[in-house]
């Protein structure tokens, strides 16, 4: 018999796809247009980040671009760890095969090296999902999880839902199951990505996790929702909301730089930092913006990119009567 899963397609559920589908779109033309290396490379320390304090990791988007550049940070060595050990699961993203069984296996490896004792390999105990202190789901019997997990796998190789459907449907059920003995919430967002991405490479980098931590609640009451009902369509509802408000959000700060009254040596800048206009969104500190723009000589960065965008307009100062101050920061004055 063919293994079936709960969920009942709703109508906002079409809804979401199609406005989905519509912003894939349009932001894949703007990024493939501005070649956004930096921006892919922030919203990937975003993801990490995003993930990663929805399970208690303390580290900054600072800390973890420290992390990424080898630079020493004080943080417990667990949190550092985890750090580590997620920026080393993007550097593999590509090469895994979301229908592929071992290669979960072997992403989970990675992920929780140093962190637990079985790596790779399914729980030997029972275990529930937790939200602070309240039990939100108790797991799969330990007996079941092999087989569970083939049918799983099984399903998303035969499904004919979209994408954007088979993606979270697998996420719930992954989380219902609970295979692992930790790192189980990691690894059902990351294989979420990882079977969007096969569809649009746009989702490998979109840091749809910030969302998910900043709604942490609504994420946990969606999986009990679901649960309760035998239906995961609350979570699926769910996830692709979350999806569409990061498109959008992508699709407002995204930069294009073909104003007219833009200044070439700005317009210049703006493409060779094609993420800088979104990242200066939220007000940056000179080392932050000097990290995100990969420069090291601190003169040179000041002098060739900082002041020509403050002169321009486009950046502005948070404390413009205190140009040196140590907690001077900067932000986009224009519209994007």
């Amino acid at each position: 018999m063919t293994y079936q899963l709960p969920f009942t397609l709703t109508a906002k559920t079409l809804n979401l796809i199609a406005s989905i589908s519509e912003r894939v779109g349009r932001l894949s033309a703007l990024t493939e247009q501005a070649q956004a290396l930096r921006l892919r490379r922030v919203n990937q320390i975003r993801t990490i980040q995003g993930s990663l304090a929805i399970e208690g990791n303390s580290l900054s988007v600072e800390q973890i671009t420290a992390v990424l550049e080898g630079k020493p940070v004080i943080a417990p060595p667990k949190e550092v760890q985890e750090v580590k050990n997620a920026l080393a699961v993007y550097e593999r993203f590509n090469n895994w095969n979301p229908l592929n069984e071992t290669d979960l296996l072997d992403a989970h490896r990675i992920l929780m090296l140093g962190l637990v004792d079985q790596l790779g390999a399914y729980r030997s105990g029972g275990v529930a999902v937790m939200s602070g202190l309240q039990v939100v789901h108790m797991a799969s019997p330990v007996n079941q999880v092999p087989r569970l997990i083939i049918d799983l796998f099984g399903w998303l190789k035969n499904t004919d839902h979209h994408p954007l459907i088979a993606s979270a449907v697998f996420h719930y059920e992954f989380e219902f199951i609970h295979p692992f003995a930790d790192g189980n919430g990691r690894m059902g967002r990351l294989w979420q990505s990882l079977i969007l991405a096969k569809w649009n490479p746009l989702f490998a980098n979109l840091p749809i996790e910030s969302l998910v931590y900043a709604h942490q609640a609504d994420y946990y009451q969606a999986i009990g929702q679901s649960t309760a009902k035998t239906d995961c369509a609350p979570f699926v509802e769910f996830i692709l909301s979350i999806i569409q408000q990061t498109l959008r959000e992508q699709l407002t700060t995204t930069p294009q730089v073909t104003q007219q009254d833009t200044p070439q040596a700005v317009q210049a800048i703006l493409q060779q930092q094609p993420g800088l206009v979104a990242y200066c969104q939220t007000p940056r500190a000179r080392a932050e913006l000097q990290a995100f723009c990969g420069l090291k000589d601190r003169e040179h960065f000041r002098k060739n990119l900082l002041k020509p965008l403050l002169e321009a307009g486009w950046l502005q100062m948070t404390l413009p009567d205190k140009p040196n101050s140590p907690k001077q920061q900067y932000f986009c004055a224009k519209g994007v």
